[in-house]
């Protein structure tokens, strides 16, 4: 009975994994899945842009992992693609900051300069947090994504993915 559930990329494989996700995604009234990792996107890119195109609600990916997803090289292929399928595609892009494409509408997040980055290990997932933490509460995407960025920042300051 939930109203969204979060699926990692890095749990995807044949099998049980598989059947799982199948579950997940029959009984989620959303479905959200995070590429994880740009490995990941590698090796089960049929199923992850079948996920993306045909049954997943909100997609979190990073520049490398949905460009290598679409085969491009264009960040403007990027938000062309995300337009068309109509999902809605977070985008994280390091020092560039973030984007959401949601359906035909973009928003932007700047990044904070002079981070003094230790440890890149977690940005992601903390990344996810804080966008779902706002879309929970009703905030604007704009404010989701800050903080997204702003749980991000936190942990890429610091060795580890605990905060």
């Amino acid at each position: 009975n939930s109203d969204l559930i979060f699926l990692e990329g890095y749990l995807w494989d044949e099998g049980d994994p598989k059947k799982a996700f199948d579950k997940a995604i029959n009984f989620s009234k959303k479905t959200v899945m995070s590429l994880s990792d740009l490995f990941c996107v590698e090796r089960h890119k049929t199923h992850f842009l079948d996920l993306v195109k045909n049954r997943l609600d909100i997609i979190f990916a990073n520049e490398q992992e949905i460009m290598s997803l679409i085969d491009t090289k264009s960040f403007e292929e990027v938000i062309s693609f995300s337009k068309q399928i109509k999902k809605r595609i977070i985008i994280t892009r390091g020092e560039k900051g973030a984007v959401s494409i949601n359906k035909d509408k973009l928003e932007e997040c700047e990044a904070k300069k002079n981070l003094k980055i230790k440890d890149l290990t977690g940005a992601g997932d903390l990344f996810a947090a804080g966008y779902l933490h706002g879309l929970i509460n009703n905030l604007s995407e704009k404010e989701c994504l800050e903080k997204g960025a702003e749980l991000s920042e936190k942990i890429i300051q610091k060795i580890g993915a605990r905060i």
